[in-house]
């Protein structure tokens, strides 16, 4: 397969992490024999520094021309004035927008090895696999903002949020079509007692899943009593679908489950193009973690497990998807941790304290065995 990859390193540990994955990537495609371009381009705060706009027309160009995008993060203490006109997370928001990508997955699986660095008591991350589907366009991220003066030393600041059926009703068919595939239960996250919004998506969900979906069973919750039931009984869940505010927040409460918010992958994509793929936006959900920026700590699983999901959801190289998973799998299970898992290892097992690179490199070798 011939495959061109836009690879948008951008700020802090981004270009860490995206490097390991790219190695990851070049790896899969020399022991199957595909063919894969990686184009370099500028985003976020780096992409300012050089020319200005957080998402240049030179990268929009790279990834218009590409099958999928490999990004490491965006932002960082040097553009983090919130007053500032622009700021590295307005190319993410251009970046979703451009591509349409509407629906963000962020699997919860925590691996058995490394259930001693989750602050929540062993037992209740027994057989945790929750599918994450947020709604990724539409809400108060991409509402009307407003700032207003009303009066001597008072503002007025207004966030719209906004919904309309269809963009419900696309994120909900996502949600029931991967139910299908795992244990065909679907639990839908809002605030429908208090907000409109709210209202329109509980409707609009209900009404997909029992005309075509009939096969799914379908459960409500509200935002704030979910996000305790997803500590305290986190096993409940299958897949979980919910507004992009609500998701942002709820995939990274989600993450303490799997010991580490660096291990935790994640890919957003909209409607499958002509020739069936998806333009996918591959991404780890961590953040730039400015504080630990070029020193070699950074984990880098979570951007390996994001390679692993473009390769089977824009790509559509299941087995090859499947490789790279268990390659992670099995160095973590070797004892393999970067510093983010360090404090927690299980020091009566061999335990190897990795680099980001050594991190890396140990998934590559797993991964070249696995493949042979």
């Amino acid at each position: 397969m011939k495959a061109t990859i836009a690879v948008l390193a951008g700020d802090g540990v981004g270009p860490e992490v995206s490097t390991e994955a790219v190695r990851v990537l070049r790896t899969v495609a020399e022991c199957h024999g595909h063919d894969f371009t990686f184009l370099d381009a500028l985003v976020g705060g780096a992409a300012i520094d050089a020319t200005g706009d957080p998402l240049p027309a030179s990268t929009r160009r790279t990834v218009e021309a590409s099958d999928a995008v490999l990004l490491g993060a965006v932002g960082g203490p040097k553009w983090s004035d919130p007053s500032a006109t622009v700021r590295p997370e307005q190319g993410l928001l251009a970046l979703r927008g451009l591509l349409g990508a509407f629906a963000n997955l962020r699997p919860v699986q925590p691996h058995p090895a490394l259930v001693g660095a989750a602050p929540i008591r062993p037992e209740l991350l027994t057989g945790v696999d929750v599918q994450f589907v947020r709604e990724l366009t539409g809400g108060m991220y991409f509402g009307r903002k407003s700032l207003e003066t009303d009066g001597p030393g008072q503002e007025v600041a207004t966030d719209h949020c906004t919904y309309s059926t269809s963009e419900i009703e696309r994120v909900a068919r996502v949600a029931g079509q991967l139910a299908r595939e795992r244990r065909r239960r679907v639990t839908s996250v809002d605030k429908a007692n208090v907000l409109e919004t709210s209202r329109l998506w509980r409707r609009t969900v209900t009404r997909v899943m029992r005309d075509e979906f009939p096969d799914v069973t379908l459960e409500h919750a509200l935002v704030d009593s979910f996000a305790m039931t997803l500590l305290r009984a986190p096993a409940s869940f299958d897949v979980v679908v919910t507004e992009n505010l609500f998701g942002d927040i709820l995939t990274d409460e989600a993450a303490v489950l799997a010991g580490s918010i660096g291990v935790l992958p994640s890919a957003s994509f909209g409607e499958r193009r002509a020739d069936g793929r998806r333009q996918g936006i591959y991404e780890p959900i961590h953040g730039s973690a400015p504080d630990i920026a070029g020193q070699g700590s950074a984990n880098p699983i979570g951007t390996i497990l994001s390679a692993a999901l473009l390769l089977r959801h824009s790509l559509n190289l299941t087995d090859e998807a499947a490789h790279v998973e268990r390659a992670v799998g099995d160095v973590i299970a070797d004892g393999w941790r970067t510093a983010d898992l360090w404090s927690a290892a299980d020091q009566s097992a061999p335990v190897h304290r990795a680099s980001t690179t050594a991190m890396g490199a140990a998934v590559v070798d797993r991964l070249r065995r696995i493949m042979s």
